[in-house]
């Protein structure tokens, strides 16, 4: 029956308590009616059992399409199960305060007024994490601009930006702008910032978040046509928040991991390559190219970032430690050239970043 399943779920998926889940039938307006005896008896003979067999594959207990298996074990060796289990956890809700209206402690004051509770992140400056799943988008610092929903992995990434006040910025892979909105802090409304996306539908989402955080610099561009010519080789920033497998987000959506297949990921790559190169044209001498993933993959991070390295000349790729001590102003977390932030070691979801400057010849 279903109810069965889901007792089942709640008990063997997600560990919870027979209290717990218990607590999850009160017949309330949206909970399933209160339990019956066999079902309460269900919820204790569950207690004594698990999903994890002996028998059992690996990549069954860590829920990892085999055929990704090898792509996980070389981004993370031993790590690679740790990882995957922690896809497996629930998501934290976290949100990035608004400089340009605002600081944490003020954004922090303001939704305890709300009952909501809320912590700093450990890596975004500008970060919270609320406590529990509180409804954010009903409260009046969301409403007023104060606060966004993002995750502390994709303010991390726009930080890496490096993004000033006075600045030329393109963020080429826009989408709704939720990167844009913290650019745009970052420049204190000062400069000039352009978001484009292929997909205008998409973008056009960005046009109420924009107006609702206060962002008067923001010009949108969408569809196939590409940025304004004139920026060509004009621009101090361009970030690329590549379209992407998304398996650093598996938290969130937890059935993509079985939907995506190798023809996908390869013509994801390609794809990645294309619009990296394309990019790389809109960037000033003497500007950053960032190239941005929410993927764990090495064929779509490392892979990628190599493939660029060794056929743009005209660029030379930065440590992103030099970025994070600007544009996060502490000591960064790990001794490597590029970024990987992961929810097993982080917290966050997965995130890729790799910095390249042109060089201030053009050439």
């Amino acid at each position: 029956a279903a109810r069965d399943r889901l007792i089942a779920y709640y008990r063997l998926v997600v560990g919870f308590s027979a209290p717990e889940t218990e607590s999850r039938f009160d017949g309330s307006r949206y909970g399933p009616p209160p339990l019956n005896e066999k079902e309460g008896h269900l919820i204790e003979q569950l207690g004594q059992l698990s999903l994890a067999q002996a028998s059992m594959p690996l990549t069954v207990k860590v829920e990892c399409p085999d055929w990704l298996w090898p792509s996980f074990e070389r981004a993370f060796g031993a790590g690679a199960v740790a990882e995957l289990q922690a896809l497996s956890r629930e998501a934290s809700v976290d949100i990035r305060v608004n400089s340009l209206l605002g600081n944490r402690d003020e954004a922090r004051a303001a939704l305890a007024d709300e009952e909501i509770e809320s912590a700093p992140t450990a890596l975004s400056p500008w970060g919270l994490r609320a406590k529990g799943r509180p409804p954010l988008r009903g409260s009046k610092a969301y409403r007023e601009g104060l606060i966004e929903l993002q995750d502390e992995g994709s303010q991390v990434a726009a930080a890496l930006c490096d993004a000033r006040p006075g600045m030329t910025v393109l963020d080429y892979c826009a989408g709704a702008g939720g990167k844009a909105l913290a650019l745009a802090a970052m420049m204190r409304n000062e400069g000039r910032l352009l978001l484009h996306d292929r997909a205008a539908g998409r973008l056009a989402r960005a046009k109420p978040r924009l107006r609702r955080a206060g962002v008067t610099i923001a010009e949108l561009s969408g569809g196939e046509n590409g940025p304004p010519d004139a920026l060509f080789g004009r621009c101090d920033r361009v970030l690329v928040d590549s379209p992407c497998s998304g398996s650093g987000r598996w938290r969130r959506s937890p059935d993509s991991r079985w939907r995506l297949s190798p023809e996908e990921l390869s013509d994801l790559v390609m794809r990645q390559k294309k619009i990296l190169g394309d990019a790389a044209a809109f960037v000033a001498p003497g500007g950053r190219l960032v190239y941005v993933t929410c993927s764990l993959l090495h064929e779509e991070n490392e892979s990628v970032a190599a493939w660029f390295a060794a056929t743009f000349d005209a660029f030379k790729a930065l440590p992103y430690a030099e970025a994070w001590r600007v544009g996060i102003d502490a000591s960064p977390p790990l001794d490597t050239m590029t970024l990987r932030l992961t929810p097993g070691r982080f917290g966050t979801d997965g995130f890729f970043v790799a910095l390249f400057e042109r060089g201030k010849d053009g050439s």
